[in-house]
């Protein structure tokens, strides 16, 4: 068989599954955003490809996202249109539904099945937006969500299928295609990520990807000094870089860390609190395995792998009382739940935990059992994977008469897709 997976990060979502068919010997294409592809490892028996976003100032004011994604469309366009003019026609397109990559890609492969990663889509009530006073929904933000979900129903209407992580997100998508929705997460290799040697009993943990609002750094930083004052011994540890992924932009040269550090001055001793910024893989590991409390907090947004992956690996979790994480987590059974505002109760639930290793125990234990009975990559979620491809593969493709097909932009000479700056060198098979 023959797979293409498209994703600016790429591997993204798809590093396991991706991985699989390489193994497997099946023809694995992927296309990402050159500037990216380096920062990964690569996937032995991938062909990898890279497509470049115009150098220069991104569109900015309302109608953005949708320039955005229109033009990130176009070059994705352009470089799947030149590899079905070198005779790749794969039999099923992997990719996620944001940033543009998904819109034309049916177009230049009609013949394929489309499967979009249904990560998130934006409402103007009962998720992320307005769900924190302080950063508030303007009337402007209210009306802009609609302009960002605007390339992810373009995208959904030129698809077969989608899939969703988890069921909370997939009930954020519009009950029209909802039901075109499988819910099936990308997998926790819970063999690899596993309790090993002892916990630190003093050692407290937090890790995002970057250090900010939507991932609740505000809250967990504030409840600081209280944990300071109550354990005296304890040690943090804050894994996250220093950029923004999904909250309010700061002006140039700030971040979050450095305005909640001016906010609490001397009422927190940094010498028992460290940031070590973004690190390796097997060393978040070796910290998920010694803390003796994992905090995690979010909006009602993407669920992280993070908080998956620190159950997995035996950790008690404090977590914050929102729909991401109650899907997963029970207050008192498998972890210990708390109001996402409240600095002081943060402070009072890692007390807590610290001062009742014992006694909880059983939480860690069905921290575990949870991810490893639901979430597991090999046996639960990569399997749920091949069989919805497969019940893919077997349906009927997108028809179009043979006409169609025949003058569809990549397989023509000349332009592939757009103009003249989009020629197929846009797309460049990397060593």
């Amino acid at each position: 068989m023959r797979f293409l997976f498209v994703h600016q990060n790429f591997p993204g979502q798809y590093r396991h599954l991706a991985a699989h068919y390489a193994r497997r010997g099946h023809e694995v294409f992927a296309i990402g955003e050159r500037a990216n592809l380096g920062r990964t490892p690569r996937l032995a028996g991938v062909k990898l490809y890279g497509y470049e976003m115009p150098p220069g100032t991104a569109p900015e004011g309302f109608s953005a996202p949708v320039q955005r994604a229109i033009e990130r469309g176009r070059r994705v366009a352009a470089g799947a249109a030149q590899l079905r003019r070198q005779g790749f026609r794969p039999d099923v397109v992997f990719t996620h539904i944001g940033w543009g990559e998904a819109l034309f890609l049916k177009d230049i492969f009609p013949e394929a099945r489309v499967l979009l990663y249904c990560e998130f889509f934006y409402r103007s009530r009962g998720a992320d937006l307005g769900f924190d006073p302080e950063f508030p929904a303007t009337p402007e933000k209210l009306l802009r969500v609609r302009v960002m979900n605007a390339p992810l129903l373009m995208s959904l209407a030129a698809s077969d299928a989608g899939i969703a992580p988890t069921a909370w997100q997939q009930r954020q998508f519009p009950a029209i295609y909802r039901r075109g929705i499988t819910v099936v997460h990308e997998g926790i290799d819970t063999d690899v990520v596993a309790p090993a040697g002892k916990r630190d009993p003093e050692l407290i943990t937090y890790v995002a990807r970057n250090l900010e609002p939507y991932r609740g750094f505000h809250s967990f930083m504030r409840a600081i000094p209280e944990i300071q004052r109550r354990r005296p011994q304890a040690r943090i540890v804050i894994v996250g870089g220093d950029e923004v992924s999904y909250s309010p932009r700061l002006p140039a040269g700030q971040t979050y860390r450095q305005r909640l550090l001016a906010e609490l001055g001397d009422r927190m001793d940094l010498s028992r609190v460290e940031f070590r910024g973004r690190i390796p893989y097997a060393d978040y590991l070796a910290l998920l395995r010694r803390s003796a409390v994992h905090v995690y907090l979010t909006y009602p947004f993407v669920l992280s792998w993070s908080l998956l992956e620190a159950m997995s690996a035996g950790c008690l979790v404090v977590g914050s009382r929102t729909p991401p994480v109650e899907e997963v987590m029970r207050d008192g059974e498998n972890g210990l739940l708390v109001d996402f505002f409240s600095p002081a109760a943060i402070a009072e639930r890692v007390d807590y935990a610290l001062s009742h290793q014992a006694e909880l125990a059983p939480l860690r234990d069905r921290a575990r059992q949870m991810v490893v009975g639901r979430y597991d990559l090999r046996r639960i979620c990569l399997p749920a994977q091949l069989k919805l491809v497969q019940a893919l593969q077997g349906q009927r493709a997108d028809a179009r008469t043979a006409a169609d097909v025949q003058h569809l932009p990549g397989d023509k000479p000349g332009l592939a897709v757009g103009e003249k700056e989009h020629r197929p060198r846009d797309v460049v098979g990397l060593a």
